[in-house]
């Protein structure tokens, strides 16, 4: 038997008796951990006691390949940090290289960069909502229904980047090219028809009685706690606290757009959960202004042709779908940065993941952890 995984017994004395622990891992390779992760846990009988994160499986040295390389020879890399917010990745980045620089983004890309993003929100809450019901126990008819929505974007995506997750669309100054004749009105198509499908998926989801009974006062999350931990995104906000970088920090153009921030109370995974599925909507509404408004004109701004930005240090930052999404660079007057830096949604999150398992059953700890929402490509970069 392997020794990574072999059962651990402790004896421990529980009212008298002589009584043992159990400590299992669950991973790395086991169809709940979301990707190449490992959970270390100790059980009493069913409940809890213990539990560790183990990562590392995956480890890519994306940060140090970046300082190796010129700062857009880093792009097509940050699609592979979440393979599923392609486009979100590369707006973070450049919103840090960006501020090295001197450059004017046009307003044509500011509103594309817009549409991206929250088309990427979409997808990101769709699969994870499907992904989340998956570990629940509702095999096959959730994630086929979010998946075939997902289709349906990850389709304009392909036809504005020529990539449908791998999109390297983002440039310093604007976008790599225009999106193709007739991709507007498309994208409104889709756009429109989406609440239909969130309509249906509520419906289907939100009052059934299991999901319900599965996620209400499971993997509760205090407010404090998620302040304390630095948790962003729809867990922070699951746990009350109105935190959004689109308002706080409002790049970009999102000071244009009228949207709500949904947020909780009871900070539990049916919390996380319902954050997520408003969260769409308002993306729905944010996505309706953006194509409403979009100008006509370049998508390309006034970047140097060899990016080489004087000695400086930023950070640059956006509400990924996961939450907040950053990159440190520190530039050295050389066409690569001396050091560049990611502050990755998924592995801060995942740091309360024992927190929020502790006392509960060994069944609830595969529901915590996929409504945390992790991708393995950001916690080991």
């Amino acid at each position: 038997m392997n020794t990574a995984t072999a059962p651990n017994y402790e004896l421990i004395q529980q009212d008298g008796l002589e009584t043992s622990l159990l400590e299992i891992s669950m991973g790395p390779h086991h169809p709940s951990t979301h990707g190449v992760f490992r959970m270390d846990v100790k059980l009493d009988g069913e409940t809890v006691v213990d539990l560790k994160p183990v990562f590392g499986y995956l480890h890519r040295n994306h940060e140090k390949l970046a300082e190796n390389m010129s700062y857009l020879s880093s792009m097509p890399f940050t699609d592979r940090l979440d393979y599923f917010n392609s486009m979100a990745n590369n707006w973070a980045y450049a919103l840090a290289a960006e501020k090295l620089i001197e450059v004017e983004v046009p307003e044509r890309a500011e509103y594309l960069r817009v549409v991206m993003a929250e088309l990427t929100r979409l997808v990101n809450h769709v699969s994870l909502i499907g992904f989340f019901l998956n570990d629940l126990g509702a095999l096959g008819t959730p994630l086929l229904y979010a998946f075939r929505e997902r289709e349906k974007i990850l389709d304009l995506f392909e036809q504005a980047s020529g990539a449908r997750m791998m999109c390297n669309y983002f440039r310093f100054g604007g976008l790599r090219n225009d999106v193709p004749v007739g991709w507007i009105g498309r994208a409104r198509e889709v756009v429109d028809r989406f609440p239909v499908f969130l309509d249906e998926y509520e419906q289907l989801l939100c009052e059934n009685e299991i999901i319900l009974s599965r996620t209400q006062g499971v993997g509760n999350l205090s407010r404090e706690l998620a302040i304390n931990a630095g948790i962003t995104g729809p867990m922070l906000r699951a746990s009350g606290v109105n935190y959004d970088l689109r308002k706080v920090d409002q790049y970009g153009i999102y000071d244009r757009f009228k949207f709500r921030v949904p947020y909780g109370e009871a900070g539990d995974c049916y919390d996380r959960f319902m954050v997520r599925m408003l969260e769409m909507r308002e993306s729905v509404e944010i996505l309706k202004q953006a194509l409403e408004g979009i100008p006509e004109g370049p998508v390309m701004g006034n970047a140097p042709r060899v990016f080489k930005p004087n000695p400086a240090e930023v950070y640059g930052r956006i509400e990924g779908p996961k939450g907040e999404l950053g990159f440190y660079l520190i530039a050295d007057g050389t066409p690569k940065p001396y050091r560049y830096r990611v502050r990755p949604p998924s592995l801060i999150n995942l740091t309360v993941l024992r927190d929020m398992c502790l006392g509960g059953k060994i069944a609830d700890t595969v529901i915590i952890l996929g409504s945390i929402d992790i991708v393995l490509g950001e916690v080991d970069r």
